[in-house]
């Protein structure tokens, strides 16, 4: 299996969004965070701008980063 992917479309129903909360609910860490006020076009752009930086294959700390702006999206996603 390649390491590099071209394109990532990432689709969720409004009952997987509702799981994503919920296990982030279980998982929150107890220090007060800002909630974003971002729409999810925006967390959109950043997560393609991650991509194009990257060059299509992401370091360890670009998952990370991948990840939460994915649950970040989620959330955001009406």
């Amino acid at each position: 299996m390649s390491n590099t992917v071209r394109n990532v479309r990432i689709e969720c129903t409004y009952s997987q969004r509702l799981h994503v909360v919920r296990h982030m609910l279980h998982s929150m860490s107890t220090t007060v965070e800002a909630v974003s006020e971002r729409s999810a076009d925006e967390v959109n752009e950043e997560i393609r701008a991650l991509w194009r930086r990257s060059g299509g294959t992401l370091t360890t700390e670009q998952r990370a980063e991948y990840q939460r702006l994915v649950m970040e999206w989620a959330a955001a996603t009406p």
